[in-house]
């Protein structure tokens, strides 16, 4: 099927419709992570708190999209890892060495995101205060 009258099997639909949808979805995950993720609670308000620092600290616009891009990087990894736990609890509750070792990777991922922003940031302090250059 092709053309105008080709059928669809998303349910959010197609065009305009389908972006404010996609919208609204994003806005319910974003609102379940604050709800039910202590941990994304905890880095969205350090990701507050540091924000208005990022214009303080960067050196130029590319310094500043590193600085913010590594807090929106430390979000994306919490909102995966919490993602992936909660499919992970809906698939098996029991011990399960393979749902275990997702779990892990998962988190993993968020300790990343965390070691990227210390180093990012570490060195942005560093520099603002001319220890390095």
């Amino acid at each position: 099927m092709s053309g105008k009258h080709a059928t669809t099997n998303k349910p959010n639909g197609t065009g305009i419709t389908r972006l404010f949808k996609a919208t609204r979805c994003s806005m319910q995950g974003f609102a379940a992570a604050w709800q039910h993720e202590a941990a994304f609670r905890q880095e969205l308000v350090l990701t507050l708190i540091l924000f208005p620092f990022s214009f303080l600290l960067a050196s130029s616009l590319n310094h500043w999209l590193i600085l913010f891009f590594s807090l929106l990087f430390l979000l994306f990894a919490e909102v995966i890892n919490s993602a992936l736990e909660a499919l992970a609890d809906k698939v098996c509750l029991e011990h399960d060495v393979l749902i275990g070792r997702a779990k892990d990777l998962g988190s993993s991922l968020v300790f990343i995101a965390l070691i990227f922003m210390k180093i990012v940031w570490l060195l942005a302090v560093l520099q603002y205060f001319n220890i390095i250059t």
